[in-house]
């Protein structure tokens, strides 16, 4: 009988994980996470807590499985949280929980599971891997959840052939509403807890005081850009250029002259803001709400556009650099000089968007066919083949 420890977070994803694992015939043991313990800057009521100890007790208890705590808060700290802390002061928005699932749940958790004699770990996500043989060799493969309003394949994002070969994610066939009704019928006191919120194994964050346990404030202008603003305009011919020159016009983030625009307001730090957002702005009188368009931390600039539709929003193309690259199927790396047709997603829950990838010496280059809003320095671009996802880098 194959053992398998299952991460145990007291939600009902991983509730009914683990019942369908001891249904299975696995010898399934449970175990909970602390990754976290500053409350500052998070929301009242949103952060993991004690009740979360005390619902997967309950549940590990009714299915008669082993159960015990880890704390792995220490090196969640240095490999999760101060990551964040550096890609905002650069002016870049990072995704925790791509990080917390590459360096936590599948790092240091596989490693704590297979000191504990596990032959496998399972978790709550929803999303499916099937395992094919190819050239003689096992390839596993990084598939969607077949629920495509919870499906969390994006989050997996940076995972490596080595740890899928020891995931399980029992969940992945599964409707929300299906894992609901099994955690109904059997009773798990789980089964009526609302979904965690917030950033992975933290909460739900007010971002500017949580990031001020690090970064200072400064005080500077938010400019407004008008929606007519000439380097809006630079890609209006780019098919006319050689295809190198096509790609780095159309993937660089606009160039933004701070005379160009008027000061409409101030700010507490260019670091505590991303691309898109809308709220936190303090900016009124405009006929339409006011989104960020781009961040400058060296001169401690917010820019903003009037409207969601701005130009500034949105952008044909994006760049990942060769160091950011990362495949989860490397049997599948596309060689520099070629292309090849995927579809993509910058965001989680974001439709799949047709793309094409073109693999140059110094990265990936991703144009999409149509343009794309809120392309974001630091966030993840995934890319997929119908619904399995093959790789992921770092945006520029």
């Amino acid at each position: 009988m194959k053992k398998v420890v299952v991460g145990l977070s007291g939600g009902v994803d991983s509730s009914v994980a683990a019942y369908l694992l001891k249904e299975q015939g696995y010898d399934v043991h449970a175990v909970y996470m602390i990754n976290w313990h500053d409350t500052e800057g998070v929301i009242e009521g949103s952060c993991p807590s004690d009740d979360d100890v005390l619902v997967a007790q309950l549940v590990a208890r009714k299915l008669d499985i082993p159960f015990e705590t880890v704390d792995f808060s220490e090196l969640y700290a240095k490999r999760v949280v101060d990551y964040m802390f550096s890609e905002y002061e650069k002016g870049r928005t990072p995704n925790p929980d791509v990080l917390c699932n590459r360096e936590i749940k599948f790092d240091v958790f596989l490693e704590k599971a297979l000191e504990l004699g596990a032959d496998l770990v399972a978790t709550g996500h929803y999303c499916r891997k099937e395992t094919i043989e190819k050239d003689g060799k096992q390839i596993h493969r990084l598939l969607a959840g077949k629920d495509n309003n919870k499906d969390q394949s994006y989050f997996l994002c940076q995972l490596s052939q080595k740890q899928l070969e020891k995931a399980l994610f029992p969940i992945g066939e599964l409707q929300k509403s299906e894992v609901r009704e099994i955690a109904d019928k059997m009773h798990l006191a789980s089964a009526h807890k609302k979904d965690s919120q917030g950033i992975c194994f933290v909460g739900k964050v007010d971002l500017p005081t949580f990031l001020q346990q690090k970064l200072q404030s400064k005080p500077g202008d938010i400019i407004l850009i008008p929606s007519d603003y000439k380097e809006f305009d630079k890609i209006t011919d780019y098919q006319n250029l050689p295809l190198p020159e096509q790609l780095k016009l159309l993937s660089e983030p606009y160039f933004y002259n701070p005379e160009a625009g008027k000061i409409v307001g101030k700010h507490q730090g260019a670091h505590f803001y991303t691309i898109g957002q809308r709220r936190g702005l303090g900016v009124g009188g405009l006929k339409e709400p006011p989104f960020v368009l781009a961040v400058d931390v060296e001169k401690n600039i917010v820019y903003i556009g009037e409207g969601k539709q701005h130009p500034g929003l949105f952008r044909k193309a994006l760049f990942i650099s060769k160091d950011e690259v990362h495949w989860v199927r490397p049997d599948l790396k596309v060689e520099s000089g070629k292309s090849l047709r995927i579809s993509a997603r910058i965001r989680y829950r974001q439709p799949l968007q047709d793309a094409i990838l073109y693999m140059k010496e110094e990265g990936i280059y991703l144009v999409f066919e149509q343009k794309q809003r809120g392309i974001t320095s630091g966030q993840f671009a995934a890319f997929y083949i119908a619904d399995e996802l093959i790789g992921s880098g770092v945006i520029e």
